[in-house]
């Protein structure tokens, strides 16, 4: 492996914008790369993923490494480094997406590249899965289906440690009902924004459950509007606030709004909630239906995955702990519904996702695609 080949690739695909579903030009600078390295086989999808195939010398599981291609909303003005520049400053490679994660992406793509084929036993599949910012797990399903994994890596941050769980993530409609009337006579009507702000004081006051892999579960407010509006001189009928309900392992969809419409001192108010429903448009111009419940998930400490994982990262001087992602991610598909065995590793901590002057240092990166090596070797690779 190259490190100065994988820096540069890393700093090409950070110069391309890909919000979701406008991840065609990262899409194809990661396919030609593949293919440079030699993989055996590449493949854009349906969805405009892009996942590459390398072939061990002898027959074994299928171990699938994802990232995604995608990214959120960067403003110039708001930076003092060029989001789409792929400068490197002090040590540190600055760009959106630098840590959430086409960092990630490029070095999991360059380690698989480098595998020993003669020792592995079974084949390794990288995955830049596209929409992953707002459909968690949407566009990883068809690489799923198409690939069969046995064991999936996500290379979300971690800082080179090794996530075995992680909060799933629920978006929810609440909606609250009233009766319009003059605002010159606003008794005559009931404002469903004054009925709203009651429910939001019940949810602020709901307890909610606490995992000891991933902590507490969370709820928080993310928008709220009144209809109509603009509300010229009417009292307004009809109010929705959406929620993000961060989920920890063993809730589901039925669990989270019974919880919900069980709330006290709401008699007499008229509302609803709802798990949020839709349509998310890839750059192929699919449209892939969503139901916005992403559940929680984990894996047990002593998973063959994780030892094998370990024993791997070990080897090659690592000394990584245990734990889970605080966020949702693409495993709310591989783990949480389709049941694969899955982890989480990757370069970067959480927190540097989504924030003005995202960066991550080039040594972790480096560091990381030593880790991805690591762990194809620690599940694949015969002594």
């Amino acid at each position: 492996m190259n490190p100065s080949d994988m820096v540069a690739f890393t700093q090409s695909i950070l110069r391309e914008r890909s919000l979701s579903g406008e991840e065609k030009a990262v899409v194809d600078k990661t396919a030609a790369v593949m293919r440079s390295l030699g993989y055996d086989r590449v493949t854009i999808d349906q969805n405009g993923s892009v996942y590459g195939i390398v072939e061990g010398a002898l027959p074994g599981p299928t171990l699938l490494f994802d990232a995604h291609a995608d990214t959120v909303v960067a403003v110039p003005a708001d930076w003092s480094h060029d989001p789409f520049g792929g400068e490197i400053v002090d040590g540190k490679l600055y760009g959106r997406g630098a840590a959430d994660m086409k960092g990630a992406l490029a070095a999991m793509t360059f380690a698989a590249g480098s595998a020993d084929r003669a020792r592995m036993a079974g084949r390794v599949v990288i995955s830049a899965s596209v929409l992953e910012e707002v459909y968690e797990g949407g566009a990883l399903a068809d690489v799923m289906a198409e690939t069969q994994p046995d064991f999936v890596v996500i290379g979300e941050s971690t800082r080179l440690n090794l996530a075995r769980g992680g909060r799933g993530r629920a978006e929810i409609l609440v909606e609250t009902l009233g009766r319009s009337a003059h605002s010159s006579s606003p008794k005559e009507g009931l404002c469903a924004v004054h009925e709203m702000i009651k429910v939001i004081a019940a949810l602020d006051a709901m307890p909610l459950p606490s995992h000891p892999l991933t902590g507490p579960g969370l709820m928080a407010l993310t928008d709220i509007l009144s209809d109509p509006y603009p509300a010229h001189s009417v009292i307004p009928n009809t109010c929705r606030a959406t929620y993000d309900r961060r989920l920890v392992p063993g809730e589901t969809a039925e669990s989270v709004l019974a919880e919900l419409r069980g709330l006290p001192g709401l008699d007499g108010v008229r509302w609803n909630a709802q798990i949020v429903t839709g349509e998310e448009p890839t750059g192929t111009g699919r449209r892939l239906p969503v139901t916005k419940f992403f559940p929680a998930w984990e894996l047990e400490e002593g998973h063959p995955l994780v030892q094998m994982a370990l024993r791997g990262l070990r080897s090659a001087g690592f000394d990584p702990t245990l734990g889970a992602y605080g966020y949702c991610t693409n495993a709310a598909y591989s783990a949480g519904l389709a049941g694969v065995p899955t982890i989480g590793f990757g370069p970067g901590k959480e927190t540097d996702a989504h924030i003005v002057d995202e960066s991550i240092a080039v040594d972790e990166l480096i560091r990381a695609a030593e880790g991805y090596a690591a762990i194809i070797a620690g599940v694949l690779c015969r002594e």
